[in-house]
């Protein structure tokens, strides 16, 4: 069988953290609706481990209801200055209440209220209008904790497959792909 994908990762991120990178944890999630259409928008990536790689969003938004739709999406992370890129194609499931709750509390205050004060994707008349809502929830939490609001969840993408992509001269690129198998990753080369 071949070398653990998830440990390559895990190494090239940390390449990508020491270069600096403004966010390294930046990737882009693609997702389809019911109907198969696509859509792809970039998202920060929370965790990653043997089950997966894990993002937080609101449940309701456009993502959200796609993956309701359609529990499979890709994710890509792109290092240029490093010439690296990782794919990761994958069925998605939510992550379980406390995982979401214990992130939850991590999170900035400030973040937590503009969470709670966002219907994510949902039509809005102003800006004014958001601001007016975030600036209501400060008041009316002020000295108290900011609960998560039901629809703010993690996403899991567990990989079905994961490939690494390293740029080389000449359009001559270092692509290998790890396919999950029932004994484990099968690791294959692929051509530029």
């Amino acid at each position: 069988m071949a070398a653990d994908p998830i440990a390559r990762f895990h190494r090239w991120f940390a390449d990508a953290r020491r270069a600096r990178f403004k966010l390294p944890e930046a990737m882009a999630l693609a997702t389809a609706d019911a109907k198969g259409r696509p859509s792809v928008r970039m998202v920060l990536l929370k965790h990653a481990d043997r089950d997966g790689f894990v993002f937080y969003t609101n449940a309701q938004s456009r993502k959200g209801r796609e993956l309701d739709a359609n529990p499979h999406a890709g994710l890509v992370f792109h290092w240029d200055r490093l010439g690296r890129q990782v794919r990761v194609d994958g069925r998605v499931q939510p992550v379980a209440v406390a995982e979401a709750d214990a992130y939850w509390a991590t999170r900035p205050r400030a973040s937590q209220l503009a969470a709670l004060a966002s219907e994510q994707s949902a039509p809005i008349a102003t800006r004014a209008e958001l601001m007016a809502r975030w600036r209501d929830l400060v008041r009316k939490y002020r000295g108290a904790d900011v609960p998560r609001p039901r629809r703010w969840t993690g996403y899991r993408v567990v990989p079905t497959s994961i490939e690494f992509w390293t740029h080389r001269d000449h359009r001559l690129h270092d692509r290998e792909l790890f396919t999950r198998t029932p004994r484990g990753w099968k690791q294959t080369r692929l051509q530029p």
